[in-house]
C-alpha cells in the first residue's frame, strides 16, 4: 500500500471516529464506513491492520486527554500555549511543564510502540493473543460486526496456517461467562485430579 493510500485512509478513518459515538462504534463500522467513503476496499488482511492499528492509536490518545489534567491534553495544549490569564503568570514554568511533559508522551509513544510490535496478527488481520499449541490458538476477530474470541484448531496448507473446523467462537457475552466460570473449572478441575492421585 503506497504512503499516499495510507494517508488518505489514516485521515478518513480519523475523521470518522472523532464524530462516532464511541460507546456504539465497532472497528468494523469504522472501517465499511471508510471503505464507502474513499471507495476502497479495506477487508483486504493488510488494510484491516493498518486500520485497526489507526483505531487503536486514537483510542490511545483519547484514554491519555481524558486522563490528563484540566487544560492539558484537550487542543493538543492550545490552552497553555494561547497563554490564558493563570497560565501566562507562570512565564518560564509553562514551558518547562510543556517539555516535561512532551518527553514523557514521547516515552510513553515509544512503550506503545514497542508492545505494538509484539502483537501478532494471523493472515486475515485477526490478532493472535495465545498459542495454546503448534496448532491451537486464540484470537480476537471481528464478524459481521461482533467481536468473536475464537480458540481453534489450524493446519498448513501452501504455507499459510488456516482455521480448522475443530474449535469454538464465543461472543463478549458467551467469553464473560466463561471467564467468569473458570474459577469452579479449576476447582472440578482440582478435585478430579485429587481423585485420581
Amino acid at each position: 500500500m503506497d504512503a499516499a493510500t495510507q494517508r488518505r485512509i489514516r485521515e478518513a478513518v480519523v475523521d470518522i471516529l472523532k464524530g462516532a459515538d464511541m460507546a456504539e462504534t465497532t472497528e468494523f463500522k469504522v472501517r465499511s464506513a471508510a471503505a464507502q467513503k474513499l471507495g476502497i476496499d479495506l477487508s483486504l488482511p493488510e488494510r484491516k491492520r493498518f486500520v485497526r492499528g489507526i483505531v487503536e492509536s486514537f483510542l490511545i490518545s483519547s484514554s491519555q486527554k481524558k486522563e490528563s489534567p484540566a487544560g492539558t491534553g484537550r487542543g493538543g495544549g492550545a490552552d497553555v500555549a494561547g497563554g490564558s490569564g493563570k497560565e501566562s503568570g507562570r512565564g518560564g514554568r509553562v514551558e518547562e511543564d510543556e517539555e516535561e511533559e512532551e518527553a514523557a508522551e514521547e516515552e510513553e509513544g515509544d512503550e506503545r510502540e514497542e508492545g505494538r510490535r509484539e502483537r501478532e496478527y494471523d493472515d486475515e488481520g485477526n490478532l493472535i493473543v495465545c498459542h495454546l499449541s503448534n496448532r491451537r490458538r486464540v484470537s480476537i476477530q471481528d464478524f459481521r460486526g461482533k467481536t468473536l474470541v475464537s480458540i481453534r484448531e489450524y493446519y498448513d496448507k501452501g504455507g499459510k496456517q488456516l482455521p480448522s473446523s475443530k474449535g469454538i467462537s464465543l461472543t463478549t457475552e458467551q467469553w464473560a461467562a466463561f471467564r467468569d466460570a473458570v474459577p469452579s473449572i479449576e476447582d472440578a478441575i482440582n478435585k478430579l485430579k485429587s481423585r485420581l492421585d
